[in-house]
């Protein structure tokens, strides 16, 4: 009677069929670990069915692969069962199959590997976030922070904060940002870290908007003569920074509409606006045509549209004038019959001299040599080339005495 030999070691099959799998075999890898599989139940069976989904899955049979994994978390193997629901979420997952993705990230939960937990209740946390199911979510983002797991802890205090934020609750997102920023190797993970400072930055503006409001009260009810145009400003210059300037416009009015505080508020708007300051022809800047324009706009947030506006209007003037101005700086002939001596007119001297204080008006600003410039390339443009510039000094030379 033959001896019957003895079986093949699963843990050498498992190993060898590793190895095919690295070096570009699937065919003869899936070959042996289905032969660890028919085995029976030996202690790698799960580890080899892990192994067999993963080589039909790159080979194209997803649905064989599926079946692998059911037969490697069925094992309820600590290590190979939580990583094959894994894989099996993984393949739901990138078929949009997100409804059959969920029973699979929560078999991975029921494991409670620390290895797989993490990104498992991420996954979670997002799909019923997708169902808008916030309850369920927040219960899901929270047990990731608390994983304190350095890679998705952070991601989830992030998504968390940002739906807090949404629903009105800075100071609850402050909280989990906190907890989220201390996983954060500042730097290792400089990019992480600096998400989550910028939506902590973001939850500290909305508290402080609420603390503001709160401090004005209900819209119609008097500011408190005190600390109510801080109030007003403070809320009407944070608003825009969250996008809600309607909201800042409404403040401002408010203010200016509230007799008790209404000057206060006035001089807030107006701080930028250099009241102290006299011109040179002892002027107050109050008693200037244009304040209340610039006031409005201030009030009403749409302070570079007018701007705009102006530099536009001022731009086209300037050329107008500064093209006559160089022609005569060129030393262009005088109209015939003139006479000895300067051969034009009083009104035509009156006129260069005019044009020559205008265009040099804007010499002392800060934007002025950006507006020299943009009449130099006007003037090119109208003269044919680049030789045709401006004459040497310009603006501040006198132009060039006729003859």
């Amino acid at each position: 009677m033959s001896e019957t030999p003895d079986p093949a070691d699963p843990a050498r099959l498992c190993e060898e069929a590793r190895r095919l799998a690295e070096t570009g075999e699937p065919e003869r890898a899936a070959a042996l670990f289905q032969k660890v599989l028919d085995l029976g139940g030996t202690p790698h069976r799960a580890q080899a069915a892990l192994g067999l989904a993963v080589v039909l899955d790159d080979r194209g049979d997803v649905e064989a692969a599926r079946e692998a994994d059911r037969d490697a978390i069925a094992t309820g193997d600590p290590e190979y069962g939580p990583r094959a629901a894994y894989h099996l979420a993984l393949t739901h997952e990138r078929a949009g199959e997100h409804v059959l993705a969920g029973p699979a990230w929560r078999v991975v939960v029921d494991f409670g590997n620390p290895a797989y937990l993490p990104p498992a209740l991420l996954a979670l946390a997002r799909l019923a976030d997708d169902e808008d199911d916030f309850e369920t979510a927040r219960g899901h983002w929270e047990d990731a922070v608390g994983t304190g797991d350095a890679e998705y802890g952070p991601v989830a205090a992030h998504d968390l904060a940002q739906r807090l934020l949404e629903r009105g609750e800075p100071a609850r997102a402050l909280r989990i940002l906190t907890a989220g920023l201390k996983l954060v190797d500042r730097e290792a993970a400089p990019y992480a870290y600096a998400r989550l400072a910028v939506t902590l930055g973001i939850a500290y503006l909305d508290q402080a908007i609420g603390a503001f409001g709160a401090a004005l009260g209900e819209p119609g009810a008097a500011a408190d003569a005190d600390v109510g145009p801080l109030a007003v400003e403070l809320l009407a210059r944070t608003l825009p920074l969250r996008g809600r300037g309607a909201e800042a416009r409404e403040v401002w009015g408010r203010g200016l509409a509230d007799s008790g505080v209404a000057g206060q508020v006035r001089a807030r708007l107006r701080r930028d606006f250099a009241a102290d300051d006299e011109d040179a022809a002892g002027t107050e800047p109050a008693d200037l045509w244009w304040e209340p324009v610039v006031e409005h706009a201030v009030a009403e947030g749409t302070l570079p549209a007018l701007a705009g506006e102006a530099f536009g209007a001022l731009d086209h003037m300037y050329a107008l004038l500064a093209v006559r101005y160089a022609r005569n700086a060129e030393g262009e002939p005088a109209p015939p019959g003139s006479g000895s001596g300067d051969p034009r007119s009083d009104a035509a001297r009156e006129a260069d001299q005019a044009m020559g204080q205008a265009v040099r008006v804007p010499s002392g600003y800060a934007w002025g040599p950006l507006l020299h410039e943009s009449f130099a390339e006007r003037l090119r443009a109208a003269m044919g080339g680049p030789d045709s510039s401006p004459p040497p000094g310009w603006p501040d030379a006198e132009p060039v005495a006729e003859t």
